[in-house]
């Protein structure tokens, strides 16, 4: 058996863990070539098949996932060593790697940003506004930000951002003036419906709730929109009624450009929380950041 490359191991190591050569090299900013060249130099060296390759998938063989299995801790050995060395610094340095939803993105994190950033200037924040759930160690995230619901309950959580927050149900004047104002959510059936759509293909249903009453409802209407920009803005002008975060009407809704209805019947739930696998072995980034949210006047 020939000399292995720790690289080659490490590059053996994104692959297996993404199950994509592709989704690998974006995470760590290389060529899909480069990560199979290296492959090529680690089969050759162990002289064995590690990774099943077919046009669409990429799995560990079963000495591949056996290697996998001895390399995640020995991997996370080293980074921890090579991370000590940021103990003897003034300020942490490194990249700090973070998937949250759009909503926190534009309403939560402009306010964190950049004073953490001007206390750890060594740091770099990479964020990746996401509206679906992933797994972030899998895709090579330090951590996460996302709502209570969607937590794995192995995960460590730090309350980050408003603790309550509520939906709100927008139409126009012009519009509720065209077609009637709903006194109930059953009434919604038959008015149009600005719907939305997550990247997984989603399209949630409507739910409504007042005291021990639950009311869901299937919208329907004429446009579908990841964007809450655009379904906010087509909502104002007066195609139907939009469902969203209050922090994404608020500017219209006090302009008059939209009306809320049927609030009491959407009570408000629990703010985002950032969450991250492990309290041991943490990278001195995202420790600095955990330190940086708990400093912080809870809002």
């Amino acid at each position: 058996m020939k000399q292995i490359d720790l690289a080659d191991l490490d590059a053996f190591r994104a692959v297996a863990e993404a199950r994509s050569f592709r989704r690998a090299a974006k995470l760590r900013n290389v060529s899909p070539s480069s990560l199979s060249a290296a492959l090529q130099r680690l089969e050759a060296g162990l002289e064995i098949r590690v990774l099943n390759r077919t046009t669409r998938s990429v799995t560990p063989t079963e000495a591949g996932q056996r290697l996998l299995e001895r390399l995640r801790p020995a991997f996370a050995e080293v980074g921890a060593a090579i991370d000590a060395i940021n103990d003897f610094r003034a300020t942490p340095t490194g990249t700090l790697k973070l998937d949250v939803p759009t909503i926190v993105a534009k309403h939560v994190l402009p306010a964190i940003v950049a004073p953490f950033l001007a206390a750890n200037p060594g740091i770099v924040l990479e964020v990746r506004a996401n509206d679906t759930f992933i797994d972030v160690v899998a895709e090579g995230f330090d951590a996460g930000i996302r709502y209570d619901e969607s937590l794995a309950r192995d995960m460590v959580r730090l309350p980050i951002g408003p603790r309550r927050q509520r939906f709100v149900l927008a139409a126009s004047p012009a519009y509720l003036e065209r077609a009637g104002t709903p006194r109930h959510p059953k009434e919604l059936v038959g008015h149009a419906a600005i719907r939305h759509r997550f990247a997984s293909g989603v399209s949630p249903l409507w739910v409504f709730e007042k005291g021990r009453s639950h009311v869901r409802i299937d919208p329907t209407g004429p446009l579908i929109a990841s964007s809450s920009e655009l379904a906010v803005a087509a909502a104002e002008g007066g195609l139907g009624f939009v469902l969203t975060f209050e922090e994404f009407v608020a500017a219209g809704l006090q302009a008059g450009r939209l009306i809320a209805l049927l609030q009491d019947w959407l009570p408000d739930f629990s703010g985002p929380y950032l969450y991250y696998p492990s309290r041991a072995l943490m990278p001195a980034p995202l420790r600095a950041f955990v330190d940086f949210i708990k400093a912080q006047p809870r809002p």
